[in-house]
């Protein structure tokens, strides 16, 4: 059976940095999280200038996955467990905080001397409570190593993580997450399911789409009903889709500046940690 839409949440400015924005339309005034699934993060297209020196400093993470689906450019990671990696369009990044990690992220440096445009979706993947003190890991994968699912003309989904249409993504996951990126041409209709329990998202990146029977706006996240398994997809527009489903975590979430713990007071432990350099130092 269809599921139905609980929520169409419209990406909202929010600033990163002094400078920098993203549309964020999770967590939203009108929803808050669906535990695993914390933040949702677009970077519109934006044009590096040849010669520029952007890039977000070095800054702390603890007790979550922040990960990047890189749509176009070129994104470098670095961090002071050890991993420094550039990765390009179409490819995803996922770095697991763990105990806690300082990192810096932007355009690698190729896209700093020549110019070029940058757009991604970052989300904020949280892990149970028994995870959030493990060691630092990072993974990504490359575009042609994401399974093509749901094949057809005229329809190009890649499946990062988590297992769908009898295949698996390369990502490997705490818990179960089924994550899909992908474009689907004007005209074209494609069934998507999910596991009833589940937490379901579908960010429309671009293009407008009909689900299941309700048109939506680019740069709108829908949050689905846990109940039944069905998502009908019909392309209004030429789109593109980053596709969630997630087996819930059911504990109690606390979210403060770049921290995903349990209790308030863990999070206070994080900021003060990081204050006294607990986090340890990284060069850029």
């Amino acid at each position: 059976m269809k599921k139905s839409i609980a929520h169409i949440l419209k990406g909202r400015e929010k600033f990163i940095t002094k400078e920098e924005t993203v549309l964020q339309p999770l967590p939203h005034k009108d929803f808050r999280f669906a535990n695993p699934f914390i933040v949702l993060h677009h970077q519109l297209p934006k044009t590096i200038q040849p010669g520029s020196a952007h890039r977000i400093h070095p800054h702390p993470h603890r007790g979550f996955a922040p990960v990047t689906f890189l749509l176009q450019g070129e994104g470098y990671h670095k961090d002071n467990a050890g991993h420094d990696e550039t990765i390009k369009a179409g490819d995803v990044q996922w770095m697991f905080a763990g105990k806690g990690v300082l990192h810096s992220e932007g355009p690698s440096q190729d896209i700093l001397n020549n110019g070029g445009t940058q757009e991604f979706v970052q989300l904020w993947i949280n892990v149970p409570k028994a995870n959030k003190w493990d060691e630092p890991t990072y993974q990504s994968a490359a575009k042609d190593q994401l399974p093509k699912i749901l094949q057809q003309e005229g329809v190009n989904l890649r499946l990062a993580s988590g297992e769908y249409d009898g295949l698996t993504g390369p990502i490997k996951t705490y818990t179960p997450v089924i994550s899909v990126v992908g474009d689907i041409n004007q005209g074209k209709r494609v069934q998507l399911t999910a596991t009833p329990g589940y937490w379901t998202l579908l960010y429309v990146i671009k293009g407008r789409i009909c689900v299941n029977q309700e048109s939506v706006q680019p740069q709108h996240l829908i949050v689905f009903e846990k109940e039944n398994d069905e998502i009908i997809v019909i392309a209004e527009e030429d789109a593109q889709v980053l596709f969630l489903s997630a087996e819930p975590i059911d504990e109690p979430v606390a979210a403060k500046d770049n921290f995903v713990m349990n209790t308030q007071e863990e999070t206070e432990q994080a900021i003060t940690d990081y204050k006294n350099g607990v986090f340890g130092t990284l060069s850029y």
